[in-house]
């Protein structure tokens, strides 16, 4: 006879719950302790998680036995209590449902050892094997209706634990990966290639979780349904987690995800949810969009390109600073653009762009060194090109990721014998994704430590104390997160100015007032700021950028007025970073206009209204 469980999916999507986690720790379990051991410790506290998650509309909750394997609990001496652990875990969770007249499965949870990753567990897959064995035959015995394997960042991990449940009983069987922001795992498989394989080895549901948002959580659902798997799942978290007053807390709120839900189940997602940062708000707005009560389209970004705009400037008054330093120095409000160099040859249309911005006022171009630690065209030769070419002055983003200390000085003495002169240092995210398995990061030093070096140079010597024959005349900017904790920004802020930092470029910032005590505390350090910009360009863009693009958070008002622009988004957009450059205008030193999607007309547009 077909499992229940697999005859219900059949016939409509289901929905599991949110965060098991987070919601605890939100309920004050500390941070340190084992969360398995909640099950033993206070039994009342998980049945009201798992009660609240299926008053909210959940068909499926999960057993709190995430980490409940002999690996995770030995950590807190409670291996020998690995089936005391999942057998009262599975039995809170039927008390839960026993509560409730409609039908609600339970899922037993088990989650990765992320072998072979930093910071993962230093055994090998065959001891993963034994103990992905022994937690799912202590579910399956006790009597979940199927297993939930989530959170895996590899698929030969996830086929460990796979197999390992399939030798247990033949249950149903969910399988979730994670992925990173390329779109693959953490070892560089594709979507479609997780999906096959998982496909052919008996894996009745296939998807992803704990991935940042419900926008990346659907591109990856399209990838997987194109390989044409099993059912799909998708339990993404409520955005990218974000330091708060002290606290960590996710953005996405309860009414973005009811808006992805229906998005998910259209896309072939047959079982939907949240993970990390979720609560039960967020399962009861997925499940009013799922029965047709509030469900909404979340509008698409426009496609439509604006004529290009041609500026005339007045002429100065009188003769102009020369240089970024000189202009700063001088209090002149700076006006910098951040571009891309090519992930290919063909670097014309970026050198297009920077002339319609040179036209436009632009005082600089930030030029980006491999973003997203992807292959880009050298920073160092793209920057070349804009100043020779275009005649435009350049920030060169340098990061420390990949090289070492000789060749990072060996690219900046031939940067500086070239023309460059303003360096934006910068530590650089890991090398990840398909391709670059075998890249490693080198960082010889940080960005502190790069600050340093280039300093060293502008007194005449290498890092070693060497004489470069004269010193250098290097420009060194300096990163700053005007949404971390303002005590711990501040410490890292001093000691970037104390290495010798001559100017900082922010994050893009959507409200200055949020960030007011940030830049008050900086007032100490008297050293020119260049606040980040960002266009937005439509209320899915604005979503995507809330939820999923770290250290970074939109005003509910401005979401609010991005939704209600609707096909205008982009228009809306740029009224919203005109009021911001006015709000900032007297109280940072410059800007830098951050376009997506290589939207140089944008950035020339509200450069030319700044000039105006």
């Amino acid at each position: 006879m077909r499992n229940a469980f697999l005859r219900t999916l059949d016939e409509r999507p289901l929905l599991c719950d949110g965060a098991m986690g987070t919601l605890l720790h939100e309920r004050g379990v500390p941070a340190d302790a084992c969360l398995e051991a909640i099950s033993l410790e206070d039994p009342s506290l998980l049945l009201q998680v798992h009660s609240d998650y299926i008053e909210a509309g959940a068909d499926v909750i999960e057993t709190n036995t995430f980490g409940a394997n002999s690996v995770k609990l030995a950590h807190f001496g409670l291996a020998d209590r690995l089936q005391e652990i999942n057998r009262r875990a599975v039995e809170i969770a039927r008390q839960a449902q026993a509560q409730t007249a409609r039908p609600v499965f339970v899922a037993g949870a088990m989650g990765p050892l992320d072998v072979g990753l930093p910071g993962g567990e230093s055994v090998t897959l065959k001891k993963a094997h034994v103990a992905f064995h022994e937690q799912a035959e202590a579910l399956i015995e006790t009597g979940v209706d199927l297993i939930a394997i989530e959170t895996f960042p590899t698929l030969a991990e996830a086929k460990e634990a796979l197999r390992a449940v399939r030798e247990c009983g033949d249950l149903p069987v969910m399988v979730q990966l994670t992925f990173q922001r390329d779109g693959r795992t953490w070892a560089g498989e594709e979507p479609s290639e997780v999906a096959l394989v998982l496909r052919d080895l008996g894996a009745n549901v296939i998807g992803v979780n704990c991935v940042p948002g419900p926008q990346f959580a659907l591109d990856i659902i399209k990838q997987l349904a194109a390989a044409k798997p099993a059912k799909l799942s998708a339990q993404p978290n409520a955005g990218q987690p974000q330091v708060r007053q002290q606290a960590i807390v996710y953005p996405g709120t309860p009414q973005s995800f009811g808006e992805y839900a229906s998005r998910l189940v259209e896309a072939g997602a047959s079982v939907v949810g949240g993970c990390c940062g979720t609560t039960p708000e967020h399962i009861a707005a997925m499940n009013q969009a799922l029965s047709g009560q509030t469900a909404t389209a979340t509008p698409a970004a426009t496609t439509s390109r604006p004529r290009p705009i041609v500026i005339e400037r007045e002429a100065p008054a009188g003769p102009e600073p020369a240089t970024l330093r000189e202009k700063l120095a001088a209090g002149r409000f700076v006006v910098t653009v951040e571009v891309d160099p090519p992930r290919g040859l063909n670097a014309k249309p970026v050198l297009e762009g920077a002339k319609l911005l040179k036209e436009a006022g632009v005082d600089c171009l930030n030029v980006g060194d491999s973003p997203m630690a992807r292959t880009h065209m050298s920073a160092v030769s793209m920057a070349v090109m804009l100043h020779h070419q275009v005649g435009a002055e350049t920030i060169v983003h340098f990061v420390t990721r990949d090289r070492n200390l000789i060749a990072l000085e060996g690219d900046l003495l031939g940067g500086h014998v070239l023309g460059l002169r303003n360096i934006l240092c910068l530590r650089g995210d890991p090398p990840r994704g398909p391709g670059y398995q075998r890249a490693i990061g080198v960082w010889d030093v940080g960005a502190i430590g790069l600050i340093r070096v280039l300093k060293g140079m502008n007194e005449g010597v290498d890092a070693s104390g060497n004489s470069i024959g004269q010193p250098a005349s290097f420009f060194v900017g300096a990163a700053a997160n005007t949404m971390a904790l303002v005590d711990l920004e501040m410490k890292v802020t001093r000691r970037k100015v104390e290495a010798g930092a001559d100017f900082l470029l922010t994050q893009p910032v959507f409200d200055f007032q949020a960030t007011a005590q940030y830049f008050e505390a900086v007032k100490r350090f008297n050293i020119p700021i260049i606040l980040g910009i960002m266009p937005l360009y439509s209320h899915r863009h604005a979503e995507f950028i809330h939820h999923e693009l770290a250290g970074v958070m939109l005003p509910d008002a401005v979401r609010e007025r991005m939704r209600l622009a609707g096909e205008n988004g982009l228009v809306e957009g740029m009224s919203i970073a005109r009021e911001l450059l006015e709000q900032v205008r007297d109280k940072v030193s410059g800007v830098c206009l951050m376009p997506s999607f290589g939207r140089f007309d944008v950035a020339a547009e509200l450069a030319a209204s700044i000039q105006r």
